[in-house]
């Protein structure tokens, strides 16, 4: 997949002006994940879901992955909108196994996120769009990026679940 290379990165962004059901964009945005000092992750093609009261979810193509460091895990989840995900964790041998660090969607019910992966911000150490470094989606559940030009405010904190 080649993304789109007309969409800038918005100087404001209300996710209160998202649909429901989410959109999914194509972007070139420079997008990385870096864990214990090594990328984990970059490219500049990718994709982005944005659904109603969420952060962004960022998705890489699985040839931007460093996949030595990741290992399947039994985790499932279903989504209305996607489909079915599956789970990885992160290997890291001389720390703790980091569980379901991303997911992806193997037969997505949106043909945009075929052979792509999203990671959760919070269980790595440091992810950037273009060169700002993201803020985790509060919660557990949901695995947005929180960046600067993103208004709120955000689903997945306690109480917010029922939105």
């Amino acid at each position: 997949m080649k993304a789109s290379s007309t969409k800038a990165i918005p100087d404001s962004e209300s996710v209160w002006d998202y649909p429901r059901p989410p959109r999914i964009e194509e972007i070139d945005w420079h997008l990385k994940i870096v864990h214990r000092g090594q990328v984990l992750a970059e490219t500049r093609s990718a994709v982005r879901v944005l659904e109603t009261s969420h952060p962004p979810s960022y998705y890489f193509p699985k040839q931007a992955i460093d996949w030595a460091r990741l290992r399947r895990n039994n985790k499932t989840s279903l989504c209305e909108w996607k489909g079915r995900a599956e789970y990885w964790d992160l290997i890291d041998p001389e720390h703790a196994v980091i569980a379901d660090c991303c997911w992806s969607y193997p037969n997505p019910a949106r043909h945009e996120l075929k052979d792509h992966v999203s990671f959760y911000a919070g269980r790595v150490d440091e992810c950037y769009v273009n060169d700002e470094r993201v803020q985790a989606q509060a919660g557990n559940f949901y695995g947005g990026w929180v960046t600067s030009w993103l208004k709120g405010p955000f689903k997945g904190a306690p109480g917010t679940l029922g939105w």
